[in-house]
């Protein structure tokens, strides 16, 4: 069975939605999803950038998250199946626990979670076949260290999906059936 690891932002559910509303509230500065077509958040300097990121990742905000449309299930699925879910998130290790409560009040299965800034590093430690993650920085990173990166396609990674060498949905649904060869190998 496959070793699964999955990003939670963007990944398990639209996140942009709250950084646009958390940079228009504190900063005025409108920031459309579809207008995001590099990574991080260019109208921001890095401590502002930083300091919305923490909003956001507020033990309230993170509760209020709401799985994409078929996230959850394809995840019961894929754990059903026995393959090993190892969620990883680009989170502060303060968030861990505002993180499981989540996944629980969610319903998701997985077999650990690791909030870090490295979550490469760690799928390599953890032996992963396969990284879900919507950062073109990860999704590179996984190709080099020979896992296979799969990603929901936001405007900031559509241009690597293209390239090829990532399995890519718009949605869950679409993603699952993509993955759903990778891992019937395993």
């Amino acid at each position: 069975m496959a070793r699964i690891a999955l990003d939670i932002d963007s990944t398990l559910h639209h996140y942009w939605d709250l950084i646009e509303r958390v940079v228009l509230d504190r900063h005025g500065i409108e920031i459309p999803y579809e207008k995001q077509t590099g990574w991080g958040i260019a109208a921001l300097d890095r401590d502002q950038a930083v300091a919305v990121i923490q909003e956001t990742h507020s033990e309230a905000n993170i509760l209020a998250g709401e799985p994409y449309p078929g996230a959850v299930d394809t995840v019961r699925r894929w754990h059903g199946e026995s393959h090993w879910i190892h969620v990883t998130s680009h989170r502060a290790e303060e968030t861990h626990g505002a993180t499981t409560r989540w996944l629980e009040q969610i319903g998701m299965p997985y077999d650990d979670l690791f909030c870090s800034y490295d979550k490469v590093t760690r799928c390599v430690e953890l032996g992963i076949d396969v990284l879900v993650d919507d950062s073109p920085v990860n999704i590179e990173r996984a190709l080099e260290a020979g896992i296979v990166p799969a990603t929901i396609v936001h405007p900031w990674n559509e241009a690597l999906v293209a390239r090829g060498h990532v399995v890519a949905g718009k949605d869950w649904p679409e993603l699952a059936a993509a993955l759903h060869p990778v891992l019937a190998r395993d």
